[in-house]
This record gives structure tokens, sequence and C-alpha cells, in this order.
């Protein structure tokens, strides 16, 4: 299966929207970061939002303040997500723990 050939318009598009998603993600970790949304709330707002889902989950507990590295890896680990899990390849019982975690 070969890669279609994409016209500069077609590619100079993709740019674009990609970029528009990165600054959106971007956004939403700022906002848990600066505590203007809690994580429950960015997950359901994730849950909404097929571009927002693509955070990784590490990156979203991360933007907790006082989370680190080390604490979001034990706190992955207790509700059994891999590392490389996406918000939106969260089970019910995960988004559920991690929610009771920060409440």
């Amino acid at each position: 299966m070969a890669i279609p050939t994409l016209s500069p318009e077609q590619l100079q598009a993709a740019r674009a929207a990609a970029t528009e998603s990165r600054r959106a993600r971007a956004a939403l970790k700022n906002a848990v970061r600066d505590g203007s949304k809690t994580l429950a709330d960015a997950l359901d707002e994730c849950a909404k939002d097929d571009v927002l889902a693509h955070i990784r989950v590490a990156d979203l507990l991360k933007a907790v303040p006082r989370i680190g590295e080390k604490r979001a890896a034990e706190i992955m680990e207790k509700y059994d997500i891999a590392a490389n899990r996406r918000v939106r390849g969260l089970g019910r019982h995960q988004v559920a723990g991690l929610k009771s975690e920060f409440n």
C-alpha cells in the first residue's frame, strides 16, 4: 500500500490541521497546569473531542500540579495503564480510577 501523493495545497491544509490540533492539546494541558481545569474536567473534555483524545495519559498527568514523571508512572501503574496509552484508549474503570485519584 503506497502513501498517496498530496498536492501542495493538501499538504498545507494537513500541516495547518496538525498545528491546530497540537495547539488545542497544549491549551488543555495548560488549563490543567494553571488549575483552571481539574483532571476530571480534562478527561470529560477529551471524551467529547476527538482531537483532545489523542493526548498521552502521562502528559496529561504531568500537567497536574505537583505530579512529575515518577508520580505519573506510579499512578499509571496503579490503574494498569500502559506508558504510551492515549486518553482515547482508556477503559471506563481506568477513567473512573483517575478521576477518584484527584478528587
